[in-house]
C-alpha cells in the first residue's frame, strides 16, 4: 500500500495492476482509493485494523466528497467507539409484525391493560400496520392527524374526535416508535422531534355541586325503583297466565351494578378501572376495608382504602345480590348506562373519572389534610393533589391571618 498525498490527477490517472493495491490518503487519516485490476476504482474509508467499508466508486464520488464522508466516518468513529456506516441496517418489519412479536409480548408482561393498548393502536392506525416501520415519517404522521381529526367521536353520534384525544393517540405511537428504535427495529425515530400538538387541558377540578349529587343520588334511586316495579308488574302478568315467575326483587335492592359501582366510587374514590376489577376477596368488611392490588393499581403499588358507612352499606346489600365470591361486579364497561344516568339527572360535562375528583374535593372542603387525600387517591407524590388546594379556603384564610398577629 502506497502512502501519498491524494490528488484529483493521481486520482484520474492511477492504472490498473495485474492485483489489487490501494493508495493511501495522508491529508484524510483512514480513505483509502483501491485499484482494481479492472481499472475500476473505489473510495474505502477504515477506522482500525480490519474494519473497513467502501464509500463507493471514484467515478460517482469526488476526492472532495471521499475526503468529507471520511472525516464524518472517523470523527463518529472517535466520539462513539463505532460509526454508523458499520452497524447492521435495522430489519424491514411491518408495525402489525412489530406489535404481534416484539412489542406485544414486552406490553403484556410489564404495562397495565396492556392488551386495551394494542387493540387501539390497531384500531387508530389501521393503515400504518401493513407499512414498513422505516417508511413512517413525520409528514406521514401530520397527514394522520389532519385525518384523525375529521373521525366522528362516534359512529352514532355528531361530534368530532378533539385534540386532546389524538394527542392522546399519537402520545401512545410515539411511545412504541421509539421502542422500536431502542430494540434496533428502526435505525431513528422519525417522529422523535414532531412537535406537541396543542390540546386545551381540563383547567378546573370538576366535581358535583350539591344539586348536582341530590340529583344523581334520586335518579340512581328512582332508576332502582322503577325496575322493581317493572318486574313486580311482570310476575303479576306472568302469575295470571300460570306461567314461570321471574326471581323476586327485594325491597331496595339494586337493578343492576350501576348504583353500588357510582356510590361506591364517590365514597372511595377510586379509579373505574380499580373498581371493576375489585374481587369479593378484595374487600375485608370486618376491618372496613378494601385493597386494590398493585396490578390494578395506575401506579403499580398496592393501597389500602377505608370503608365509610354508606360504602359499607352498598357492599353489604350488593353482596346479598350476587354470589359474594369472585368479581364484585363482574363487568368490563358502563359507558351507555353511565351516560344515560347523566342524561337523566340532567348533569353536562361529567365524566366518570369527575367521580374521584368529587370524593377528593368533599375531603378537602371538610378540612382533610392534602398528604391524606394523597394517600387515599393512591398519587406518587403531593404534585397532583395540589389542585385540590384551594377548596380549602378556610385553612389558607388562617395561614395568611397569622400574618396580622
Amino acid at each position: 500500500m502506497s502512502v501519498t498525498t491524494l490528488t484529483k490527477r493521481l486520482v484520474a490517472t492511477a492504472q490498473p495492476k495485474d492485483r489489487a493495491y490501494e493508495l493511501r490518503d495522508t491529508q484524510v487519516r483512514g480513505l483509502l482509493l483501491r485499484v482494481q485490476p479492472s481499472g475500476h476504482k473505489a473510495w474505502v474509508v477504515t477506522w482500525e485494523h480490519g474494519k473497513r467499508r467502501t464509500l463507493g466508486s471514484a467515478g460517482h464520488l469526488t476526492l472532495d466528497d471521499a475526503r468529507e464522508i471520511a472525516r464524518k466516518i472517523i470523527a463518529e468513529y472517535i466520539q462513539t467507539g463505532l460509526p454508523s456506516i458499520a452497524k447492521p441496517a435495522a430489519p424491514k418489519i411491518s408495525l402489525a409484525e412489530f406489535l404481534r412479536d416484539h412489542y406485544g409480548p414486552w406490553a403484556r408482561s410489564e404495562l397495565k391493560g396492556a392488551e386495551k393498548y394494542i387493540n387501539r393502536l390497531k384500531r387508530v392506525f389501521p393503515a400504518a400496520l401493513d407499512m414498513p416501520m422505516s417508511d413512517i415519517s413525520s409528514a406521514w404522521v401530520e397527514r394522520w392527524w389532519m385525518e384523525r381529526l375529521q373521525t366522528k367521536a362516534r359512529p352514532d353520534r355528531e361530534g368530532l374526535i378533539t385534540k386532546a384525544t389524538a394527542w392522546r393517540d399519537l402520545a401512545s405511537f410515539r411511545a412504541v416508535i421509539a421502542k422500536a428504535v431502542k430494540w434496533g427495529m428502526l435505525e431513528q425515530n422519525p417522529i422523535q422531534q414532531l412537535r406537541m400538538k396543542a390540546a386545551k387541558p381540563r383547567s378546573v377540578v370538576r366535581f358535583l355541586s350539591p344539586a348536582e349529587e341530590q340529583r344523581l343520588r334520586e335518579t340512581l334511586t328512582a332508576r332502582d325503583l322503577e325496575h322493581a316495579a317493572a318486574r313486580r308488574s311482570a310476575n303479576e302478568w306472568r302469575a295470571a297466565r300460570k306461567r314461570p315467575l321471574f326471581p323476586v326483587v327485594p325491597e331496595g335492592a339494586y337493578a343492576d351494578h350501576l348504583t353500588p359501582v357510582v356510590l361506591l366510587a364517590m365514597n372511595t374514590g377510586l379509579r373505574k378501572g380499580e373498581l371493576l376489577s375489585l374481587d369479593w376477596s378484595d374487600i375485608n368488611m370486618q376491618a372496613r376495608m378494601l385493597t386494590v392490588r398493585p396490578e390494578h393499581a395506575k401506579s403499580g403499588k398496592q393501597r389500602h382504602v377505608p370503608l365509610n358507612a354508606e360504602a359499607m352499606m352498598v357492599l353489604g346489600r350488593w353482596a346479598s345480590q350476587s354470589a359474594g365470591t369472585g368479581s364484585v361486579f363482574g363487568i368490563t364497561g358502563m359507558k351507555s348506562s353511565w351516560e344515560k344516568l347523566l342524561v337523566e339527572a340532567k348533569i353536562t360535562g361529567f365524566r366518570f373519572h369527575d367521580l374521584r375528583h368529587h370524593f377528593a374535593s368533599k375531603l378537602v372542603m371538610a378540612g382533610v389534610d392534602l398528604n391524606t387525600v394523597r394517600e387515599l387517591l393512591g398519587h406518587a407524590d403531593l404534585t397532583m393533589t395540589l389542585r385540590y388546594a384551594h377548596l380549602a379556603p378556610e385553612h389558607l384564610a388562617s395561614a395568611v391571618e397569622k400574618l396580622a398577629a
